[in-house]
């Protein structure tokens, strides 16, 4: 596309922007493929794109964009390798083959070229790395989650976070841990990593930590697609095929769950006329896959809590004795407080707002739910619809200084507004 002035500046801003955005985790895991190295393939990656900006706006964007940045990025990692000599030795290993890529054409670069991400995830899933760590630099690298937005999911401050990832690069290249899907004798150990990982990308698209919208479909869907890659290979493992189920029973309402304006629709109100019940209909006979042949997993278990959601006609038809039933044998495979909550909540609507209250209380003091801007918030709604007003707007306060996204922020002050009737309240 030739430049335009700011018009066409701008227009081959947003293709380079949407080729980044769809083609990063592939071109970073095939540089960390090719070089070893994760601060390399992120410094080369982003030269790349800058070379895009520079180029594309005259030359026109290429017909296969994705190429090109690889293509680009792989030179700029030769030239900064010939120019280190610390790095002089790798530079030798990789100079015949750097050279034989650097002879094709850029619009071929990948025509033949393996999908390395399914490697780079299960590199991040290693077991030399700390297990704190694991999902974190998967998230970080793979699907291009902030530090910021990758501490939101694990509830832990960005510094913390922060200086995980830098411990995982390090670790990573100072053991030398190989770039490769490891063989059937090591899947069993390193899946469940793996598949923290992914639903971790999964919630942060189905409940974004932070911005103006609430969900990013963009992260949801990349996390659907690396399931039934998953699944494709490890056709199996129930699990796989219960993480699966549950995140297309979830995305399946993503038409739904925010209005015209952006605003969120609670799913009490959403109309489950515009869920995609070809979604649930693959979820659900998923979730089976899941809970047969043997004792189920959480992800299985998840996806049948969301299976019950999806197959109601109302919230007030939810199976709630099933709810909150599945959610025991959840938090006997998981003791998270998350789980947790979300097993207050179900008894809430199954016995009652005092009932969900009092199990809210036993959580008051757990400090990982001290980030978590949803504890605050169930404890709000069950306290205003005990008719505790004052203190329903004390923690509709708590909320608001936690969330992250403009839609639940005003969900919040809506709320909020409701018991104080818009009027400060001691």
């Amino acid at each position: 596309m030739p430049g335009e002035g700011a018009t066409g500046t701008e227009r081959v801003g947003s293709s380079v922007e949407a080729v980044f955005r769809e083609e990063r985790g592939r071109l970073l895991a095939s540089l960390v493929h090719r070089f070893g190295d994760l601060d390399l393939a992120e410094e080369v990656a982003s030269e790349a794109i800058e070379a895009a900006l520079v180029h594309w706006p005259t030359d026109g964007v290429p017909s296969r964009p994705g190429a090109w940045l690889l293509t680009t990025a792989r030179r700029r990692a030769v030239d900064r390798l010939r120019r280190d000599r610390v790095l002089a030795t790798r530079l030798a290993v990789l100079q015949a083959e750097a050279e034989r890529a650097d002879a094709a054409p850029p619009a071929d670069a990948d025509r033949d070229l393996p999908d390395d991400r399914l490697a780079l995830f299960f590199t991040c899933a290693h077991p030399a790395l700390a297990a704190q760590d694991r999902g974190a630099l998967t998230l970080r690298f793979l699907a291009g989650l902030t530090t910021a937005e990758v501490a939101r999911a694990f509830l832990v401050p960005p510094a913390t976070m922060a200086q995980r990832l830098v411990r995982a690069k390090r670790k990573i290249r100072d053991a030398r841990i190989p770039f490769r899907v490891p063989g059937a004798d090591e899947l069993p150990e390193r899946l469940p990593t793996v598949l923290q990982a992914v639903y971790s990308v999964f919630t942060e698209g189905y409940a974004a930590s932070s911005g103006p919208d609430l969900q990013r479909t963009d992260l949801a869907e990349e996390a659907i697609r690396l399931a039934r890659i998953l699944r494709r290979l490890l056709p199996a493992e129930r699990e796989v095929a219960g993480l699966l189920g549950l995140m297309l029973l979830v995305h399946a309402r993503r038409a739904a769950r925010t209005g015209p304006d952006g605003a969120i629709v609670l799913l009490d109100d959403q109309d489950r006329a515009r869920w995609d019940h070809r979604m649930i209909d693959e979820g659900r006979r998923l979730v089976v896959v899941a809970l047969t042949g043997g004792p189920p997993g959480p992800y299985g278990v998840q996806a049948a809590i969301a299976a019950l959601h999806d197959e109601a006609a109302d919230v007030a038809s939810t199976d709630w004795p099933q709810v909150v039933a599945l959610y025991d044998v959840l938090l006997g495979l998981v003791p998270s407080p998350v789980v947790a909550l979300n097993r207050a909540a179900a008894v809430a609507m199954r016995d009652g707002p005092e009932a969900g209250l009092a199990l809210l209380d036993e959580l008051a003091d757990d400090p990982r739910l001290r980030s978590y801007h949803l504890y605050p918030a169930t404890r709000a709604d069950l306290l205003r619809r005990l008719g505790r007003h004052g203190e329903a707007a004390a923690a509709y306060r708590s909320a608001l200084a936690l969330v992250g996204t403009e839609p639940e922020r005003a969900h919040l002050l809506r709320r909020l507004d409701s018991v104080t009737d818009g009027k400060p309240t001691d």
